[in-house]
C-alpha cells in the first residue's frame, strides 16, 4: 500500500522525539508527509530526529500548557501552512496502587494525557475545519480494562481519552474530520524498558508474551503503521473507532480473543 495521498500533507505529532511518537514521525515521513514533531524536554533527541529525516520539523511545547500549545500551532501554520492530521501521542504514566494515591502524579498524568489532547485539538481545529482531516488519539488498552497491577489511575486518564475520541467523532464529522483512537498494549520503547536491567527487561518480555494469544510483544512500528493508515484516506470511512493493538491480551477485563 503506497499511501500516495499523504504526500504534501502536514502531520502534527505530539511527544514525537522518542518512543511511539518518534516511530510515527519517521513512518509518516517515509510516505511523503511533512511532519511537525512536537517535543518538550528532549531537545537533543528532537534535533537528531530532524537531522535524519528532511521532511520533519521540530516544535517545542508542553502540551499541558494551552498557551504553549497555541504558540506551537501558530508557529506550525506559519512555517508549514496547514495541519491535515493530528496525532495526540504525548503521554506519561506512573504505576501505583489506588491506595497509594499520589495527587500530584495523577494531576500531571491527567494534564498531559487528557488535557494535552484537548488543548492541541482545540488549537488545531480552526485550521483543520477548512479542509477536513484526521485526528488519532493514542490511548491504551489500560483505558479499556487491563488487569495489570498499578494501572488504575493511569487507566482513568486513558479511558477519558477514549471517550473524548467518541464524542469528537460525533461533533466534528460535519466538518469532514475523522477521530479515531489506537489502544496499544505493552510496546517495547524507552518509556517501558528505560532504566531497567537486561534481566528485568527479559522478565517483562516473558510476562507480557505469556499474556498474549500471539505469544509476542509489540514494537513501535506496529503502532506507527496503524497510525499512518488512520491518518490517510485509506481509512476515509472510519471514525469514532478505538482499535486495540495488543497481540490478543488475555488479562483484559472487557475484551479477549
Amino acid at each position: 500500500m503506497a499511501y500516495e495521498d499523504l504526500r504534501g500533507k502536514v502531520v502534527l505529532i505530539t511527544g514525537a522525539s522518542r518512543g511511539l511518537g518518534k516511530s510515527m514521525a519517521i513512518e509518516f515521513s517515509r510516505y511523503g508527509a511533512r511532519v511537525a514533531a512536537n517535543y518538550n524536554n528532549s531537545l537533543e533527541q528532537a534535533r537528531f530526529l530532524k537531522e535524519g529525516n528532511p521532511g520533519i520539523e521540530i516544535f517545542r511545547a508542553d502540551v499541558s500548557d494551552r498557551e504553549q500549545v497555541r504558540k506551537m500551532v501558530s508557529d506550525i501554520i506559519s512555517k508549514m501552512g496547514r495541519i491535515d492530521v493530528l496525532i495526540n501521542n504525548a503521554g506519561i504514566w506512573k504505576l501505583q496502587s489506588f491506595e497509594e494515591f499520589d495527587e500530584s502524579a495523577f494531576e500531571r498524568m491527567w494534564r498531559v494525557n487528557l488535557l494535552g489532547a484537548i488543548y492541541t485539538t482545540l488549537e488545531v481545529l480552526p485550521y483543520m475545519k477548512k479542509n477536513g482531516g484526521s485526528i488519532v488519539n493514542i490511548a491504551s488498552n489500560a483505558g479499556i480494562g487491563t488487569a495489570a497491577n498499578g494501572t488504575t489511575l493511569y487507566a482513568i486518564t486513558k479511558a477519558s481519552l477514549i471517550m473524548l475520541t467518541k464524542r469528537l467523532a460525533f461533533e466534528l464529522g460535519k466538518y469532514g474530520i475523522r477521530v479515531n483512537a489506537i489502544a496499544p498494549g505493552w510496546i517495547e520503547t524507552d518509556l517501558t524498558i528505560g532504566g531497567k536491567s537486561m534481566d528485568e527487561i527479559s522478565q517483562l518480555e516473558s510476562s507480557f508474551r505469556s499474556r498474549s494469544e500471539l505469544n509476542t510483544i509489540g514494537s513501535p512500528e506496529d503502532v506507527s503503521r496503524l497510525a499512518v493508515y488512520l491518518g490517510s484516506d485509506y481509512s476515509r470511512f472510519m471514525t469514532g473507532q478505538v482499535i486495540v493493538i495488543d497481540g490478543g491480551r488475555v488479562d483484559n477485563l472487557t475484551h479477549s480473543i
